[in-house]
């Protein structure tokens, strides 16, 4: 389904931007010219059409090609999705446009709020009442998608003696301070980097929902469905490489290739039906399962790649691509919210339904 020039350029590309060799930059023009942001965003509002489904199928077919740029397109495409949750419309229509075509770089910045929401960890930033708006202090230690030529940052803020709020916070304001790019283990161009907040002064109109409690379990179905995208794609890339190796002496692993295959596309049928009719809005412990299911194959179509591919996997000349796919299958358990993260969510909510 992807542009045949973008799918080019990634398997071209796809080692340097693991590596940080390929300049982040250049990643948003790729993925915006070949017209991925406006998928599953209405054609009145400048989209593509359809629903949410077509936007993780784009990522996981960028997936299958390069992680790293996939983790781009969530990104961006959750930070759209956030302004079609908002009741902000003027921000939306401010901010839209410019999304749509990759001239701005949309980060999430929601991971710690995600985490909030499940009694994991308190909000990195606080604000203070101003006469215009607000002061915001704090530290977002993980973002992506933060590209040096201009990005806005969804951020939920804790307001003490009020209900915490997300606003949508630009580059250009006094007080924020983008970190060098995080030294990650791969996924490097990813304009992947920290956020300091020290008495930076926002407006209220750049708020995106007036109660965080009440919005981020809206836009949470999208922010993993999203992200499990990543996982389809990369788990299917593996699969097919090990499906081209059946023929040659590896048939013996034909059984576990189809087994795995079949989980697979029976994770991706449930997990598009559930976000069509909505129903992880109020079943999020059925997400948090798909979510731990799809890791869980990733890892082990790698292995059964591998296996499939024998001794030239481990030889550089040979097996860039799938020492890439070991590394990018290493940061699945962990891209918030963790494997060990929702594994404790499920088990908070199993006690608490038996008490």
């Amino acid at each position: 389904m992807l542009d045949t020039d973008l799918s080019r350029w990634l398997d071209a590309e796809a080692d340097d931007l693991d590596r940080g060799l390929r300049d982040a930059e250049e990643v948003l023009p790729q993925l915006a010219a070949a017209g991925l942001f406006g998928l599953g965003v209405d054609e009145h509002l400048g989209g593509a059409g359809g629903d949410i489904r077509a936007a993780v199928q784009a990522i996981a077919a960028v997936a299958g090609h390069s992680l790293t740029a996939a983790f781009v397109l969530w990104g961006q495409r959750t930070f759209i999705e956030y302004l079609l949750h908002t009741d902000n419309a003027a921000l939306r229509e401010r901010l839209l446009g410019e999304l749509l075509s990759g001239r701005l770089a949309g980060a999430t910045g929601l991971s710690n709020a995600m985490k909030y929401l499940s009694g994991i960890e308190e909000l990195g930033v606080r604000a203070a009442p101003s006469a215009a708006g607000w002061r915001l202090d704090g530290r977002l230690p993980w973002v992506t998608n933060l590209r040096r030529s201009g990005f806005v940052v969804a951020a939920a803020v804790e307001l003490p003696g009020s209900a915490p709020f997300i606003a949508a916070i630009p580059d250009d304001l006094a007080g924020l301070t983008r970190s060098e790019d995080l030294q990650l283990l791969g996924l490097q161009s990813s304009n992947t980097a920290a956020l300091q907040i020290d008495a930076l002064q926002l407006e209220r109109d750049w708020l995106l929902a007036g109660d965080a409690r009440q919005y981020l379990p809206r836009v949470r179905p999208g922010f993993l469905g999203l992200q499990c995208g990543m996982t389809i794609g990369l788990t299917r890339r593996s699969l097919q490489e090990v499906e081209s190796q059946l023929a040659a002496g590896r048939s013996v692993l034909e059984a576990d290739w189809r087994d795995l295959r079949a989980r697979l596309e029976r994770c991706v049928a449930e997990l598009e039906q559930g976000l069509c009719a909505g129903r992880f809005l109020g079943e999020p412990a059925s997400l948090f399962r798909l979510r731990i299911a799809l890791a869980e194959l990733a890892g082990q179509a790698v292995q059964l790649e591998l296996q499939a591919s024998g001794g030239k996997a481990y030889l550089q000349q040979h097996g860039a691509g799938f020492a890439r796919r070991l590394r990018e299958s290493a940061f699945v358990p962990i891209v918030t919210p963790s494997l060990v993260q929702l594994r404790g969510e499920l088990q908070r909510q199993a006690a608490g339904a038996g008490a």
